[in-house]
């Protein structure tokens, strides 16, 4: 399993599209960080649009890749890419524009407008989750013939739809913070905008639900750069073996982001695990060790394999 990058040149127009705005987004953000001092919930005001803008360059990229190891074109993937890429401008249009007006984009119920504002991206995130099933159906369905991609593609889009629904937290009744004007929050026990980790912010204080929520989404590209990874360096295993090795990958993954969001809604800093989360992380590596060592032990060895 290889990227070919001449084909990268026929890689789905409308997702290329959306790369190329994004990445032009990221740049203006950056420049934003660099000359614009202003500081909204303890961080650069233009943090927020560069995070969000990579973070589409990311997903932009590795959508238009898995679609183009599809053995022929599906009109429905196409439709839905068109609403996918529509949805996101509309998420990016309403978060820089916030950011140019000093404005938070997320929970913001302070005036009409940004009530409003809130809420479509709400609706235009929905329609995104929506979106993005539909092409993980199809792409199962139509089976990539490489059994290591197809186990990594098939598992990325999954748990991506798992770290989409790890953010629904935020939105609930139980994350309002009292606050006026607030009606939702990323973190847990404590007031957003506090101390946190550098870059991502991330809060060392108490639980957040952003880390669960950005590792789901990364399976995205984890778990094919897991896939390509083997099949670069562990030529020697068959490729049912990989296969296998990505499906405990991909279940271990799943797991991990679920204990990372349930960690945080307890209120616990990604650094400060207690005894009871350092059981269940010490569980959740045992049985991905044991797993992966099964798989190992049921491989065909190359002689075999030219026999049969």
């Amino acid at each position: 399993m290889t990227i070919n990058l001449r084909r990268a040149t026929h890689w789905n127009r409308p997702l290329m599209f959306l790369v190329s705005v994004m990445t032009v987004l990221a740049v203006i953000a950056a420049v934003g960080i660099l000359v614009d001092s202003r500081v909204l919930t303890g961080a650069p005001i233009w943090l927020k649009p560069f995070k969000f803008s990579v973070s589409f360059v990311l997903y932009g990229v590795t959508l238009a890749w898995m679609l183009s190891l599809l053995p022929r074109r599906s009109r429905v993937v196409e439709w839905a890419v068109t609403v996918i890429v529509a949805v996101s401008l509309i998420e990016m249009v309403v978060i820089v524009g916030q950011a140019a007006r000093g404005q938070t984009s997320h929970f913001n119920s302070s005036t009409l407008v940004n009530t409003a504002l809130f809420a479509a991206m709400g609706a235009a995130i929905m329609v995104l989750f929506v979106a993005h099933l539909v092409v993980g159906i199809v792409v199962l369905i139509r089976r990539i013939p490489d059994r290591v991609a197809r186990s990594a593609v098939g598992w990325g889009l999954g748990l991506s739809l798992l770290g989409m629904l790890a953010a629904v937290p935020m939105a609930l009744p139980m994350q309002d913070p009292g606050i006026e004007g607030i009606s939702g929050a990323h973190s847990v026990g404590v007031t957003d905008g506090g101390p946190g980790l550098p870059v991502v912010g991330w809060s060392t204080t108490g639980g957040d639900l952003r880390i669960g929520h950005f590792v789901g989404l990364h399976a995205l590209q984890a778990l094919p750069i897991l896939a390509i990874l083997l099949s670069r360096f562990a030529r020697r295993l068959d490729e049912r073996t990989r296969a296998r090795l990505v499906v405990v990958a991909g279940a271990a993954y799943g797991v991990l982001t679920v204990l990372l969001t349930w960690q945080a809604l307890r209120g616990q800093p990604l650094l400060r695990p207690d005894a009871l989360t350092l059981v269940a992380v010490a569980a959740l590596v045992v049985a991905t060790a044991t797993a992966t060592g099964l798989v190992l032990a049921r491989r065909r060895r190359p002689e075999l394999a030219l026999a049969a």
